[in-house]
């Protein structure tokens, strides 16, 4: 039997479940379903990340030990993915006694290959972040990018990883896999990465410093560095080095990631594991962020989504049918109630939930529930069996690649072409003229229509799709279930099964804003009003990206060329590499501060300023709403 292992990261318990973790893990739970769908035997595993200075603190302030504070914040964890309908296979904690001993025989394998040395360090370290900064890497202020906070100053002595030796091999196997990262634009970025020097990796701190972590097997004076522990939670969950589970599965093995552990996971996962002389794992697929009414989730704005509150206000099925419809994956989506009502509305209620109900009542109605067997099939009926049969292909192609939001409108596709295929037929005409033989076979065709959209919906929303498949007169099972088959033969519906008197499956839904919910986050004041005379001396003007690249030695900028219609195109150095790739500015329209007085960075001449709206970790670019000519001013 096949097999496919998929990992979620395991989250860092200095906060409560949200909707970027439930987004994540609902993905590896839908794509470890359509694997099962598909007859793999699968292995899926999610966990806690429970080591570092942060857990030190956040256990401080809440008058715990670190060890009583981390199963507290895990078992929320744990608890809440089943009211998910999550399925994991494993879920690990990296304060177990089993995931120590693999990260010590790890720790010591790599060691005695010669790949982890003692050295002395002085670097700019953020506790926020754990981690050492290099000047370039910080902001313009000094301060760490990430948290906007000055790091301090460290100067001790710590093991580190020889990594290295290991990023050239590493840029090769990238070069040569095109899937091994993917979607390809953070591809990309990690082979923009391994341009620049990066050096080794520190992978201790001083028990001086920090107690609170995996000790050295071969220098009880130093813990392991977090992610140096963390990263290994993959291969010890299947019991490396000598467990079954590991030579079974870890051929096949892929980890979903949000983009901002890209790097970890990227080139720090493959380095060790090439150090350690082991394979490395089939694909890293990266998705981007969720915001609340397009501002970045926050506790201080108070725009952070509960999944459980969501899911309790209008249902499960609904709750992971948007996350796996609305993003498109690797990019950044916007969640709204507002938007998650409408969806539910038209694509669950109106189109799916009204097409079950018009069927099952049709044929209560004309064969007293009993499914009739299909008589000659005209070429309506054949139409509906090509449409059919290409929408559940594509299905299936598109959510193996993980493209699940194109995977479900390509679904649904078909669903809006049942209800039209009733209006088309009228089943109610030909109910009344007696045209029997012809009923039968617009109803089978529709029954047997929605038995393989309930299937391919299981991944999505189980509960539900079983509860179809119920409401058919067919049982769920995996074992008699042929994905394959299903996209290539039609009429495998028996006749004769009895179907449920109605169906309610998913009732419209009313917005239901919380009274004591502000309904706009992320205002700030303003802080200081200008006059008119004052706006009227900037020169706003839309321009058109013509050129876009990076700028040796920084992360942050990039040098980009604008057409505002000069004789030339502006250069202007925008602080933007962070946020957006060079290629995926090309032709995108922009609005500059064209009066600017000109000023050297990193020794270019920059030529203006390209205006954008930054919140922490996300960044819009300001466009107009339609296509205008370059050098149109913006007034």
């Amino acid at each position: 039997m096949s097999t496919f292992f998929v990992s979620t990261p395991i989250y860092y318990v200095n906060a409560e479940p949200h909707l970027g973790h439930a987004y994540t893990t609902i993905v590896a739970d839908a794509i470890a379903r359509f694997y099962k769908l598909n007859g793999y035997e699968t292995f899926f595993l999610t966990g806690t990340d429970e080591h570092g200075d942060k857990i030190v603190q956040a256990a401080e302030k809440q008058g715990k030990s670190p060890q009583e504070y981390v199963d507290k914040i895990s078992s929320i964890f744990k608890n809440t993915w089943p009211g998910l309908e999550i399925e994991y296979n494993y879920f690990i904690r990296t304060t177990s006694e089993k995931h120590k001993k693999v990260v010590q025989a790890f720790l010591q394998k790599v060691y005695d290959n010669g790949d982890i040395y003692f050295g002395e360090y002085g670097g700019y370290y953020c506790f926020g972040c754990e981690r050492f900064y290099t000047e370039k890497e910080l902001t313009e202020d000094g301060l760490c990018p990430d948290h906007l906070t000055k790091p301090t100053f460290l100067h001790e002595k710590n093991y580190f990883f020889r990594m290295s030796k290991y990023l050239e091999p590493l840029k090769e196997h990238i070069q040569k896999n095109p899937n091994f990262i993917w979607p390809e634009r953070y591809k990309n970025e990690v082979l923009g990465l391994l341009k620049e020097d990066l050096g080794d990796l520190c992978i201790s701190r001083p028990k001086s410093r920090l107690t609170w972590g995996i000790e050295l097997p071969f220098d009880n004076n130093f813990v392991t560095y977090v992610w140096f522990d963390a990263l290994i939670n993959y291969i010890s969950a299947l019991d490396w080095p000598d467990g079954k589970k590991f030579q079974k599965f870890w051929p096949n093995s892929y980890h979903i990631v949000a983009k901002d552990i890209l790097k970890p996971h990227a080139i720090f996962w493959p380095t060790m594991l090439m150090a350690a002389g082991l394979p490395l794992y089939k694909g890293l697929r990266v998705h981007g962020y969720w915001t609340v009414d397009e501002t970045k989730m926050s506790k201080s704005l108070g725009n952070v989504v509960k999944p459980l509150d969501l899911k309790d206000k209008y249902g499960l099925a609904p709750f992971r049918y948007f996350l796996l419809r609305e993003m498109q994956f690797g990019l950044d989506a916007n969640f709204s109630e507002q938007a998650f009502v409408n969806r539910l509305n038209s694509d669950l209620a109106n189109d799916l939930g009204n097409l079950f109900s018009r069927v099952l009542t049709m044929t209560n109605k004309y064969f007293e529930g009993i499914i009739p067997a299909p008589e000659t099939l005209s070429e309506k009926e054949m139409e509906v069996q090509n449409i059919g049969l290409e929408s559940v292909a594509n299905f299936q192609n598109l959510f193996a690649r993980f493209l699940f939001a194109k995977a479900l409108e390509s679904l649904w596709e078909f669903v809006r072409y049942l209800n039209k295929y009733i209006d088309d037929t009228t089943p109610w005409a030909l109910a009344k003229q007696g045209k029997t033989n012809r009923l039968q076979t617009v109803i089978y065709t529709l029954l047997e229509g929605l038995r393989k959209i309930a299937i391919h919906l299981w991944p999505v929303m189980p509960s539900v799709s079983e509860k179809m498949l119920k409401q058919l007169g067919v049982s769920f099972s995996l074992t008699e279930i042929e994905l394959l088959k299903e996209s290539k033969e039609w009429g495998l519906l028996q006749s004769g099964l009895k179907v449920a008197k109605k169906s309610n499956l998913f009732p419209r839904q009313e917005l239901k804003l919380n009274s004591n919910k502000e309904q706009k986050v992320g205002a700030k004041k303003i802080e200081q009003f200008i006059s008119f005379e004052d706006f009227k001396k900037l020169d706003l003007r839309v321009g058109r990206v013509v050129e876009a690249k990076r700028i040796e030695k920084s992360e942050k900028l990039l040098e980009v060329k604008v057409d505002v219609g000069e004789d030339n195109p502006r250069q202007i150095i925008a602080g933007i590499a962070k946020y957006f790739q060079p290629d995926d500015l090309i032709d995108k329209q922009v609005v500059i501060v064209a009066n600017l007085k000109p000023r050297k960075i990193f020794g270019k001449v920059s030529e203006g300023m390209i205006l954008a709206v930054n919140e922490k970790d996300n960044m819009a670019l300001l466009t107009p709403s339609t296509q205008v000519k370059p050098g149109a001013k913006v007034s």
